[in-house]
């Protein structure tokens, strides 16, 4: 852990709640939410999601299955999900929901009018700002996880 956690103190609890609450809190709540509110299909929500995480490199993140009606996705989805380009095993919302990622986390300038005319055709306007919004959420606190050395002991509340 890159930070000092007071003794017998659950770290997540104390970085996200205690040290900055008036961030903190709110971050979490915005975390959440992407969860609690979304609306994009389970696979593509995952695929996304893994990607940021593959980026991140967020043990926590890795490790995670969103649940959804009692169903998660397969257990080789996250070896689909690095193989985005070639795997069969996707649909192209959710081949390109993994893209989208991937291109916003480490090229966002290069989001031309070529992949738009390809979001847009897959995707709603809401469907697109929902999913920006997500894989913002995840890059952003899924790396101040790891950047600070929380992601090996990151819990969702709740879970």
């Amino acid at each position: 852990m890159n930070i000092d956690i007071p003794e017998g103190r659950n770290a997540i609890e104390y970085v996200w709640g205690e040290m900055v609450p008036g961030i903190g809190v709110a971050a979490s709540e915005f975390s959440l939410a992407v969860y609690a509110h979304t609306t994009l299909g389970l696979r593509e929500f995952e695929a996304a999601r893994l990607r940021v995480a593959q980026i991140n490199g967020c043990a926590f993140c890795l490790d995670w299955r969103t649940e959804r009606d009692g169903r998660k996705v397969e257990e080789e989805f996250a070896e689909a999900v690095s193989q985005w380009r070639t795997t069969e095993a996707f649909d192209d919302r959710t081949r390109l929901a993994a893209e989208y990622a991937e291109r916003y986390a480490l090229d966002h300038h290069g989001l031309d009018d070529a992949f738009w005319t390809r979001m847009t055709a897959h995707y709603s306007q809401t469907q697109i700002v929902e999913l920006t919004m997500s894989i913002g959420s995840w890059l952003a606190f899924g790396r101040l996880n790891r950047v600070l050395g929380l992601d090996t002991v990151c819990v969702l509340p709740g879970h």
